[in-house]
């Protein structure tokens, strides 16, 4: 049995070798906004700026990890990665995607990628 954390700790770190694997670049984890919380995963896609959003759930767990993302989850994340846009301004003029990986840690681990789950 996994604590919570160590649970998103792994799947954080099956969706950096994930993302690593399909050729992007991951340029920082867990980046808190003091006001609306925190991007798992901030990446770039080429030349496209993306926060990946990782949910993960230990085998038997009812429902799919993605389920957690509702319309408020969104909304804050949008709110984070705009704020993350606004505090570096080198990424300023970068278009804004949000993709979300949905892990459940079975053997092997079953990984669903959801791209541009929000993007403007």
């Amino acid at each position: 049995f996994m604590e919570k954390s160590e649970v998103g700790k792994l799947g954080e770190d099956l969706a950096v070798a994930f993302l690593k694997k399909r050729g992007y670049r991951v340029l920082e984890r867990n980046w808190k906004s003091k006001r609306w919380g925190e991007l798992d995963i901030v990446a770039k896609d080429g030349e496209t700026l993306v926060f990946v959003e990782v949910k993960t759930r230990s085998p038997g767990s009812l429902g799919k990890p993605f389920e957690a993302i509702n319309y408020y989850k969104l909304q804050s994340l949008i709110r984070c990665a705009k704020n993350y846009l606004l505090v570096n301004e080198r990424f300023a003029d970068s278009p804004l995607r949000i993709d979300a990986a949905s892990i459940v840690l079975t053997t092997p681990p079953d990984i669903e990628y959801f791209r541009s789950i929000y993007q403007e």
